[in-house]
């Protein structure tokens, strides 16, 4: 039977003795019997801690080595950082992200587990999870998973022990990268950074991939415990026609606690079918991607804007502006994170928002009669449209803020006054 063998040299101090001061040496020696040889080299190698077994390849080809969590395998985004310090589960499950994987600033994660309330899709549609460090206990009253385990039912990968805050000064100086993560140590460095390098994110349709596949009736409000703005509620009831563009949840939940009877349709559903529904309203939600990929969707909107009050957010934000005959551009490294500020030019309010995009409007480029409400205070970028002829008005950033600051959430009261207005002039 093999043993492995460990010797430790020891000082001891008598503090009785003459001169206690002096130490006195001695060795212990001790072996440990195993059943085979293999197990003699394992037990030599293994570590109370879990090793870096995970990269991170950047297409700038950058190589950084962390621990996975999560699935297993190797998987193809673009990187963004996010600078929310809570709500990760709702970032998880936010369609928008959807080929992307996410780099946390915010350093721990993981603290509070997972529960089933906070979710704002059916599923996680984001390429991958980047951390700094991943909580090795949960503490919430709601919790019922763990982060990892949750990650790894829903087959996403993520990565933890990297240093986050340098790959986010790469981003903000270099722009959104292609990245490659991979737990497969069969594949070199120069494998994954080919990888990364022959992807792109810049004209994928990734909206039919999040959208619902049929109309289906959303009846849900936001929980009682949970409402925060019961101001105003009830009175006339609105029928809105929601474009399912990767929409999430809580907007839903925040129009049906405004009083709003919600359709929620495809992305591809035809603007003659929604219009046979005679709605007070559309909305046109947010999504992931490059709205210059999805030109039917745009198609869709020209179809409806004048016809009946429109509301966009995120996405739905941009279609409008390309509907309008403006033109999008990709951001740098966009807006990610519920921290941004936002003036609204109409009343000088700043609004601290939730935002989650890549891709903004160009208001120089907008016709006459259209009117940028909103600006982000930290670039200047165009954050909200109105025309108020067409009846339409936007948002660049998520007024339902999940996770995040509910400074904006007025603008669904904006959007029922935009209808009842329309409805009284009928």
């Amino acid at each position: 039977m093999a043993t492995v063998n460990y010797a430790v040299r020891c000082f001891f101090t008598n503090p009785s003795a003459k001169n206690p001061s002096k130490p006195r040496p001695f060795v212990v020696r001790c072996s440990v019997p195993l059943s085979s040889p293999r197990d003699a080299s394992t037990a030599v190698q293994e570590r109370p801690w879990k090793l870096a077994d995970a990269r991170l390849v950047l297409a700038d080809g950058s190589v950084w080595r962390a621990k996975s969590f999560g699935a297993s395998g190797t998987q193809v985004g673009e990187v963004v950082f996010n600078t929310s310090l809570t709500g990760y589960q709702e970032i998880l499950t936010d369609p928008s992200y959807a080929g992307q994987f996410v780099l946390m600033t915010n350093p721990h994660i993981g603290n509070t587990g997972i529960n089933f309330d906070d979710e704002e899709s059916r599923q996680c549609f984001l390429a991958g999870l980047v951390i700094r460090s991943l909580s090795i206990s949960t503490s919430n009253w709601r919790c019922t998973k763990t982060l990892g385990d949750y990650l790894a039912e829903r087959n996403i990968m993520g990565i933890y022990d990297v240093d986050t805050r340098a790959i986010t000064r790469r981003l903000r100086q270099d722009g959104s990268l292609i990245g490659v993560l991979s737990t497969e140590q069969s594949k070199t460095d120069e494998e994954l950074l080919e990888m990364s390098r022959s992807w792109d994110i810049v004209g994928v349709d990734l909206i039919s991939g999040v959208s619902c596949n049929a109309p289906y009736e959303w009846i849900d409000k936001t929980n009682s415990d949970w409402e925060f703005n019961s101001g105003g509620r009830g009175g006339d009831n609105f029928r809105v026609i929601a474009y399912d563009f990767g929409i999430k949840q809580n907007i839903l939940r925040r129009l049906a606690s405004c009083g709003c009877k919600i359709t929620v349709v495809p992305s591809t559903y035809p603007a003659s079918e929604t219009l046979k529904m005679n709605p007070d309203g559309v909305l046109f939600s947010n999504g992931p991607g490059d709205p210059s990929a999805v030109p039917y969707a745009v198609e869709t909107v020209k179809e409806i804007i004048g016809k009946v009050p429109v509301f966009g957010i995120c996405m739905g934000h941009q279609l409008l502006g390309q509907a309008l005959g403006g033109k999008t551009f990709k951001m740098k490294f966009g807006h990610h994170g519920g921290n941004h500020p936002v003036r609204n030019l109409r009343n000088s309010r700043v609004e601290i928002s939730s935002q989650n995009h890549n891709y903004a409007v160009d208001p120089a480029s907008l016709p006459e009669g259209v009117e940028v409400t909103h600006i982000n205070l930290n670039d200047g970028s165009c954050a909200g449209l109105a025309f108020p002829a067409l009846k339409l008005m936007s948002l660049q950033y998520h007024p339902e803020a999940s996770p995040g600051p509910h400074d904006s959430d007025t603008s669904f009261g904006e959007f029922i006054q935009l209808m009842k207005q329309a409805k009284q002039a009928a």
